[in-house]
């Protein structure tokens, strides 16, 4: 056994796409070895953003043998007279023996020959050097590009070395153009910047870091976090503000990171904080700096791809500082310029800004989404929600009025949180300034949802209005492909319906899209996908469990949920899975009878009963039955399921006792209208039959 070393060397990767690569590359590489029984010990992967890594201790150095016997011609065809045909001797060649060593077996069909063939394994840097090159070109990157006029690899970045060694030979693999050894390089600007030859796979790691360079990601993102602690004591009573999406971003961005402390002038705290943040954290990668009551502090945390000492951390540090007072200087010049026209007279600005070629301005837009946050607000406190309907609609007139100022022009991340911020400086109520600051909450699985029923009223408008828009336009998401992210819209309204509290269903909203009966299903069957994905992802429940909910219905997200949760708290009970497995037993006899063309009266008689068993599932049945409906209504559902599981030993009894398939038309159509009936009656919490045993 030895180790195996790979290790692509490139142009500097954009830091969102390395973690993905990274992973890639090491399923794609132990997927391999065990392909071709290579398999290793353990195995680890190393990025930076000039280099992808994989280390894989134990590899088998030889595949082992393959013995097989193989079956040739006829023996009639293989010989004439005794003496060997061709057909004989070519078995003979592909099998690997002399044609004496021929075998003759006998078969229902008659004698052939027979071999036994000896596969001999190939070395494992013949398979490496052969089938991983593949593997490499295999990677997804979301962006590809071409280096080398008049040739067909499309890679992330130029490939400027290969390292690739089993054990501390070289395996001679190839890979656009470049042929692999043992040469790699260290930190682009404080190694020597000559090739140094890597020993060994053992010697990877502390080989670049006497090169500057931390290869391993943890490592490196642990250097950083400590160092940012280490650098913010410099700050009486500060700390730098957690933000672990930077972090992974300025990890991926150094290969020997050290962390400078600089500074502002406290003057631009006059600013809101909201777009001082978002000038360091979004355009400069900076980490904000905060006081101990959790307000914005003076001060900056750069991460730097560069060692600091006392000779140029003065010289970095007054650098960093005049492109950041720049960039403040800018939005304090927006921010005051775009006061001087109010969101009220912004209105009309809108109907220049082009939402969609087909679906108009956003001046149209915004008459769509009061129109629709409208209807929805007045269900909503038909329902006794506490709307305040004017607030709604003001906040729906000046949603996108911050679109036309020239902040957001500039920072872009800021759209719905400027208009917010505009919106309470110019006197606008709290209730409407947060609706707007809210508007595009939850943008991702781990933000927070609006923080008002106005709030996610606007957003529940806003986004219906565009998803059924596109959908009538024909630009639904395709497979992988979702240019507008109706995905990610559609997540945010299923999350807002289940978190919000507001009494609103999803064909409350979808109604109020108004959309014709094709778009309609189309937009019920994509929101069904969306339900499951949130159900199985958002709240973590089983795929089963997600089925046999969803199959009730879920058109009340809130109710689905409490639904989910109830029966994955009572799934592994011996009674709820027994009576699980009854349900499905029941279903099918249904779904065997339908197709035999039978007929299922829509009532039971019970003057047809003539088993105790069926009679007891009858009237045992309907009792539970409308117990569980009682607590069903009020949402005890837990206890609910509590009384289904009880049915148990009546439905065994009954499955024991009853043929339903009697030769008897009338007494085999009774007993399949008693199991319809038993089934129509408990599937208003989950269909049971969905539900997979445990263990």
């Amino acid at each position: 056994m030895a180790d195996f070393l790979l290790e692509i060397g490139l142009e500097e990767v954009p830091a969102r796409m390395i973690a993905g690569a990274q992973a890639e590359l090491l399923r794609r590489t132990l997927a391999l070895l065990e392909r071709e029984q290579l398999e290793g010990v353990d195995a680890v992967s190393y990025s930076t953003p000039r280099r992808l890594a994989v280390l894989v201790r134990g590899v088998r150095e030889q595949q082992a043998d393959i013995t097989e016997e193989v079956t040739g011609p006829a023996v009639k065809i293989a010989f004439k007279d005794g003496v060997a045909t061709p057909a004989a001797e070519a078995f003979a060649r592909k099998s690997g023996v002399a044609v004496a060593d021929l075998r003759t077996i006998t078969t229902p069909k008659g004698e052939y020959l027979a071999a036994t063939s000896v596969k001999k394994g190939r070395s494992a840097a013949e398979v490496l050097a052969s089938e991983l090159p593949k593997e490499i070109a295999g990677i997804y990157w979301a962006k590809n590009m071409y280096w080398r006029p008049g040739k067909p690899e499309r890679f992330v970045r130029p490939v400027l070395w290969i390292v690739c060694l089993l054990g501390d030979a070289v395996v001679p693999l190839t890979f656009a153009g470049k042929t692999a050894g043992r040469a790699s390089y260290g930190h682009r600007v404080l190694s020597s910047g000559e090739p140094f030859e890597i020993v060994a796979p053992e010697s990877y790691l502390a080989q670049l870091e006497g090169e500057y360079v931390i290869a391993d990601v943890e490592a490196r993102r642990q250097k950083i976090r400590k160092a940012l602690d280490h650098v913010t004591r410099a700050v009486e009573a500060a700390r730098w503000r957690e933000d672990e999406e930077l972090v992974d971003s300025v990890t991926h961005l150094t290969e020997w990171p050290a962390v400078l402390l600089g500074g502002f002038e406290p003057a631009y705290l006059e600013l809101p904080e909201e777009v001082l943040v978002t000038v360091m954290r979004d355009h400069q990668k900076y980490f904000a700096v905060e006081d101990a009551q959790g307000k914005l502090a003076p001060h900056f945390l750069a991460v730097l791809n560069i060692a600091l000492d006392e000779t140029n951390e003065p010289i970095i540090k007054q650098g960093n500082e005049r492109v950041l007072r720049a960039r403040f200087n800018d939005a304090r010049f927006f921010w005051e310029f775009d006061q001087r026209t109010p969101l009220t007279e912004r209105v009309k600005l809108l109907e220049n800004v082009t939402f969609q070629k087909d679906l108009g301005s956003y001046a149209t837009k915004s008459e769509r989404v009061r129109s629709l946050a409208a209807q929805l607000a007045k269900i909503a406190s038909s329902r006794g929600a506490a709307v305040d309907a004017s607030a709604v609609d003001e906040a729906a007139t000046l949603a996108k009025t911050d679109l036309t100022t020239e902040l957001v022009k500039e920072f872009t991340e800021l759209q719905g949180v400027i208009g917010g911020l505009y919106a309470k400086a110019q006197g606008a109520s709290a209730t409407v300034a947060d609706a707007i600051y809210d508007q595009y909450l939850p943008a991702s699985a781990k933000d927070s949802i609006p923080r008002s029923a106005e709030g996610a009223l606007l957003g529940l408008a806003d986004r219906i209005d565009t998803i059924s828009g596109m959908f009538a336009l024909g630009m639904e998401p395709t497979g992988s492909k979702d240019p507008f992210a109706l995905r990610r819209a559609a997540n945010s309204v299923v999350r807002i319906l289940a978190e919000s509290g507001l009494p609103l269903t999803l064909a409350d909203v979808l109604g109020a899209a108004q959309s014709k009966p094709e778009v309609a299903a189309k937009l019920q069957a994509f929101f069904a996908e969306r339900i499951e994905f949130y159900l199985r992802e958002g709240r973590g429940q089983a795929y089963d469990v997600v089925k046999a909910v969803v199959a009730a219905g879920s058109e009340d997200l809130r109710d689905a949920v409490a639904r989910a949760e109830a029966v994955t708290a009572v799934r592994g009970g011996e009674d709820f899975i027994a009576v699980s497995a009854a349900f499905k037993r029941m279903k099918n006899i249904l779904d065997q009878a339908q197709a035999k063309g039978e007929s299922i009266p829509a009532s039971v008689n019970t003057s047809l009963l003539s088993d105790d068993s069926e009679k007891a599932l009858e009237s045992t049945g309907g009792r539970v039955a409308g117990d569980v409906e009682a607590l069903r209504a009020k949402r005890q559902y837990r206890e609910a399921l509590t009384q289904v599981a009880s049915l148990r030993p009546v439905v065994n009894e009954f499955f024991e006792r009853v043929m339903v398939m009697a030769p008897e038309a009338d007494i085999r159509a009774n007993r399949l209208a008693l199991l319809a009936r038993t089934v129509a009656d408990f599937s208003r919490i989950a269909d049971f039959s969905e539900i997979v045993a445990q263990g």
